[in-house]
């Protein structure tokens, strides 16, 4: 009994260091996001070259390079925004179902808020796609942030917090390893395809990352708002958003 004080104290102090280190984190990719930005819009001349370099030099290995080409189409087209809403809408009637309205509110929030964002961007920063004589791949619209990226590290974002207390403990770093080579591939297959630069798919990372921690961090306050437990938010990336609910979200 005389250690629960400190003990306590102890738990508060950490729990408030790991909410500190989640704001940074999410506040230091707003600041990246934000200097990147400036730079595309100012066109930087070192951050333009290195965007033209990248682009060219996999614009003519996939010309010289078919197969690879192909894949690529493949991963961009699985990696689409609409591929993203064959999966959401079963996801979220699935866990209307279950009567996980929570959880169902948040991967629609989160999931739909994310496109008209990026879009947004999109118009205000007008910046044009890369351009080739002889082009792989064609894609409407302006350049940056790249919504394909965006997509795909919200949609992974999403699906992880939301089924890891579903997944055996073991497993769960395989899971995150997966999610994030999904992400990067999707990424990739956009500069390689010619359709955008470097710098759009890095800032649809960061600015994807802020977007999700955000909502992450809201959904936490309504649900501490409704008297359930929410733990430490980093406890999020290993358990999950609501870790009591991994019976009910298995099939």
């Amino acid at each position: 009994m005389m250690r629960r004080g400190p003990d306590r104290e102890h738990a508060r102090r950490r729990f408030e260091g790991r909410a500190l280190l989640a704001f940074v984190s999410a506040f230091a990719a707003a600041v990246m996001f934000a200097v990147l930005t400036l730079l595309v819009t100012s066109r930087f001349t070192p951050l333009l070259r290195l965007d033209r370099d990248t682009a060219t030099e996999l614009h003519e290995f996939a010309l010289r390079h078919k197969g690879f080409t192909a894949a690529m189409k493949v991963i961009s087209n699985v990696g689409s925004p609409t591929s993203w809403w064959l999966i959401f809408v079963p996801v979220v009637l699935w866990l209307v179902y279950r009567r996980l309205y929570r959880l169902a509110t948040f991967v629609a929030v989160t999931a739909i808020g994310s496109s008209p964002l990026n879009n947004l961007i999109k118009l205000t920063v007008n910046r044009a796609r890369p351009s080739f004589v002889d082009p792989v791949a064609a894609a409407a619209g302006k350049s940056f942030p790249s919504g394909h990226a965006q997509a795909a590290i919200v949609a992974c974002g999403i699906l992880l917090v939301v089924f890891l207390p579903a997944i055996a403990r073991r497993w769960r770093r395989w899971a995150i390893l997966v999610a994030a080579l999904i992400v990067l591939l999707i990424g990739f297959s956009r500069i390689a395809l010619g359709v955008h630069y470097l710098s759009d798919v890095v800032g649809a990372y960061l600015v994807g990352t802020v977007w999700l921690i955000g909502m992450v961090a809201a959904f936490r306050a309504w649900r501490a708002g409704q008297g359930k437990p929410v733990g430490e938010l980093s406890d999020v990336i290993s358990d999950g958003l609501e870790p009591e609910q991994g019976d009910r979200l298995a099939p």
